[in-house]
């Protein structure tokens, strides 16, 4: 067959999902795994001027660090390159090519900037690296737009060594590679190769990487993959599954226990840390042809079931999909939910009078409820106390307040007291409190809607001076230890602990403030010297 090489990404790719934090001891051992398996090209990792660093990720400021600092030694026989996004490192600042260093970079582009690398591809080549093309998301371009910019590199850059079809958000079939693919065969200059990187967010990675070997061609080809598909979202093609069928079908000697051994030692690891794969969330992202990272935003959002989800991210509109935009995301999320509103006058002048001269016990889904149960008993039992259980079911508690619509569709089934916010239900009776999603959250840099947090909203409205806490336990990384119900457990790394614990601290902090007594119960991690 034509001449193909394989590229692991893992370096680079993978390190979208742990920020790049690999740390050298990582770094070493997974750049010892690539060589040893024998792959034609290793990406070491990003170069940002302003997000690099100088050691310990691969994220670098400059070419520079990526050798003095990592690639210390070079196998004969393999390539090693970089990647840039265009914009994120002025190609002016770039130091010559040294044999020591980097051999080749990569320039990521979006479609609007498709005639701008033309300059910077071709500095980066006079420069001495070789130079490859990577348009995201190659299926935003019409046919007539690719045939311009392959015409345009036939012409300005033919010396560059590699163009991508690139399926960034993992929406590709099989149909759709037999198409771009024969588009880019048949009018690029035959002399420069043709590679494919592609995401797996309708696990068609590895189908696609197949549909190309088969593609009838005298052109070089080259597959980007990633040891155990580490990636972005969904992840990408296994590098471990590739060599394995080219070993086995295209007469290749890969060798796959180095990753094998790696996957053990080092990408599990990472795997129980920041998790990447196929996930329901992700197909949502490739079917609303947009960037995961709106998907993993909105599912993040405190358990928001899928369905919800697939509706928020139709709402995107065309010219933001390409890129994640929190703050686009955070209005997106607002408008979603407020535009389900209702007048909850009358419902707080009803809990006012309820909660009356009562002390309020908050009850939350967190383990500690399990050891501290005859102590919560007693208090339910007590005639100055009113329970609310937050997304919490007991029988026995005065009130339920939920923020999730599986909880309360049990709850007026089973005929509970319940609080509900007008995103959840609009249409409540007999039982249920309808309450104006709008007034009853908090809106930061994100917002802030959980059940604690309208519930906490809610009593200062009320006028209540006295709240106990139980259940509010604060997160952790193990997600074992944060619901003592196991059907509620979501994964969350250390950066979203950090951040959701720090959050609730300050608002009990501030509860505190405004004249409400407040009293732990239970241990949690919101408490002052915690």
């Amino acid at each position: 067959m034509n001449n193909l090489k394989v590229l692991d990404v893992t370096l680079r790719d993978g390190g979208c999902v742990n920020d790049f934090n690999f740390g050298q001891t990582y770094m070493d051992k997974i750049l010892v795994a690539q060589e040893a398996s024998g792959v034609d090209i290793i990406e070491l990792g990003y170069i940002d001027e302003n997000k690099g660093s100088v050691s310990n990720r691969t994220q670098y400021i400059n070419e520079r660090v990526i050798y003095e600092n990592f690639l210390k030694h070079k196998k004969p026989g393999v390539s090693y390159v970089a990647m840039m996004d265009y914009g994120k490192f002025n190609v002016d600042n770039l130091s010559p090519h040294v044999a020591e260093g980097i051999d080749g970079i990569r320039m990521a582009f979006h479609k609007k900037n498709r005639f701008d690398i033309i300059k910077a591809g071709r500095k980066i080549i006079e420069k001495g690296y070789k130079f490859y093309i990577q348009p995201m998301i190659t299926l935003r371009y019409s046919d007539a737009e690719l045939l311009e910019l392959i015409e345009i590199i036939n012409k300005e850059l033919p010396d560059a060594e590699g163009f991508y079809i690139v399926d960034s958000f993992g929406e590709m079939r099989p149909n759709d590679m037999s198409r771009v693919l024969n588009l880019v065969d048949h009018n690029l200059i035959p002399s420069m190769t043709l590679g494919f990187h592609s995401h797996n967010n309708l696990q068609m990675s590895y189908s696609n990487a197949i549909e190309m070997l088969k593609f009838p061609t005298n052109r070089d080809l080259m597959l980007d993959c990633s040891i155990m598909g580490m990636g972005k979202g969904a992840g990408n093609l296994n590098t471990e599954l590739l060599l394995e069928h080219l070993n086995l079908y295209y007469g290749k000697n890969y060798h796959i226990a180095p990753l094998l051994e790696v996957i053990d030692k080092v990408i599990n690891q990472l795997h129980s840390e920041f998790y990447w794969g196929y996930a329901p969330e992700y197909y949502l992202s490739a079917a609303n042809q947009c960037t995961p990272s709106y998907a993993s935003h909105f599912y993040n959002k405190h358990m928001l079931p899928i369905d919800q989800v697939g509706e928020m991210l139709e709402m995107i509109a065309p010219e933001k999909k390409i890129s994640f935009d929190k703050n686009y995301a955070e209005e997106v999320y607002r408008q979603y939910n407020e535009s389900k509103s209702v007048d909850d006058t009358l419902v707080i002048e009803e809990l006012t009078k309820a909660f009356a001269g009562k002390r309020i016990l908050l009850i939350g889904p967190g383990k500690s409820i399990i050891d501290a149960n005859e102590k919560i008993n007693k208090l339910v039992s007590a005639t100055d106390v009113i329970t609310i259980g937050l997304n919490t079911m007991r029988l026995d508690n005065d009130y339920l307040l939920t923020t999730r619509k599986e909880i309360y569709d049990k709850a007026v089934k089973d005929g509970l007291n319940t609080i509900v916010c007008s995103n959840v239900s609009k249409g409540g009776r007999g039982n249920v409190k309808i309450l104006n999603y709008a007034n009853w959250i908090e809106v930061t840099d994100r917002t802030h809607d959980s059940s604690a947090v309208i519930a906490l909203n809610l009593l200062k409205a009320c006028g209540v001076k006295e709240v106990l806490l139980a259940g509010l336990d604060g997160f952790s990384v193990n997600i074992n230890e944060n619901y003592f119900d196991p059907n509620m457990r979501h994964p969350v790394n250390n950066e979203q602990v950090e951040r959701r614990n720090h959050y609730y601290k300050n608002l009990i902090q501030r509860v505190k403030k405004s004249g409400i007594r407040v009293e732990f119960i239970t241990p949690s991690k919101y408490e002052e010297n915690a």
